[in-house]
């Protein structure tokens, strides 16, 4: 007999924890059911694994095509260890809502962290599901959403850490470009998520207060119960998510604690922008 997926829900909206040894995630025999699930429940927590680097590319490799960060690496250090990280500064714009790779040609399509050292307080990762938080949006507000485009760009993810950024700083990151993205995703599942986080700039068409009226508030709504899940990391945890259909962030913590997640990437489909 196959190899069948154990799991459980977390909550009915959001997050599932699966139960299957790592000999057996490793094996590749369970990509259909995986994949199947994360769309479903936008969050999966695979508890106290303890994949090795290699083990975790493997594993990515099993659920879609292991892509290489924005910097080359095949694995990245989630880190505010500059000499783990030569960009943790950056890492900074991850306390608050975001959806990674928003400047990427290509979307991330999956993300998979694995906990390596623990913080000495607080460092809890939260997702929100997008999709749920899209289909329980009343049908007349669908509607007025289904067309409206978004502009998405990196600069204005600083303003969230730091308002009064310096110049250099502010230039590194217009650097990277901006993008115009659908509010409403249409994903080729049929299914459609919300596409929010702090790249999310302006609506186009509309005034600066109605832009950010409508962003905060779809932002509060996707991010409220039931569409919430914090994990509290344990060691040796991994956790994969739907880029594509959900949002997260790092809660604070001790930037000195060395708190280190490893970072695995696959790649989406054709530029959403297109």
């Amino acid at each position: 007999m196959g190899v069948s997926l154990k799991f459980e829900r977390i909550k009915p909206k959001v997050g599932a924890r699966v139960l299957n040894t790592k000999e057996e995630l490793l094996s590749g025999e369970l990509t259909g059911a995986i994949n199947r699930l994360i769309e479903d429940c936008g969050v999966i927590v695979f508890p106290e694994v303890h994949f090795t680097d290699d083990e975790q590319k493997q594993f990515t490799n099993t659920l879609g095509n292991l892509a290489n960060e924005v910097f080359g690496a095949e694995v990245y250090n989630i880190s505010l260890d500059k000499k783990l990280n030569p960009r943790a500064e950056y890492l900074k714009g991850s306390l608050f809502w975001h959806v990674d790779g928003t400047m990427n040609k290509v979307p991330i399509r999956l993300s998979l962290l694995t906990s390596k050292v623990l913080p000495t307080w607080g460092g809890n990762t939260e997702f929100s599901n997008c999709y749920t938080a899209y289909e329980d949006l009343p049908e007349d507000e669908k509607a007025r959403l289904a067309d409206l485009k978004v502009n998405h760009s990196a600069w204005n993810t600083v303003f969230y850490y730091d308002p009064e950024p310096a110049q250099d700083k502010l230039e590194d990151l217009v650097s990277m470009g901006e993008a115009e993205l659908p509010l409403v995703w249409r994903h080729a599942s049929g299914k459609k998520s919300l596409v929010l986080g702090n790249s999310a700039h302006y609506v186009i068409g509309k005034n600066p207060l109605e832009s950010k009226l409508l962003l905060n508030r779809l932002r509060e709504w996707a991010t409220s119960e039931p569409y919430h899940y914090a994990h509290e990391w344990k060691l040796g945890d991994a956790v994969l998510w739907d880029n594509t259909g959900t949002m997260h962030r790092a809660m604070p913590y001790d930037p000195d604690c060395g708190r280190l997640l490893h970072r695995t990437i696959v790649q989406g489909e054709p530029s959403l922008a297109a």
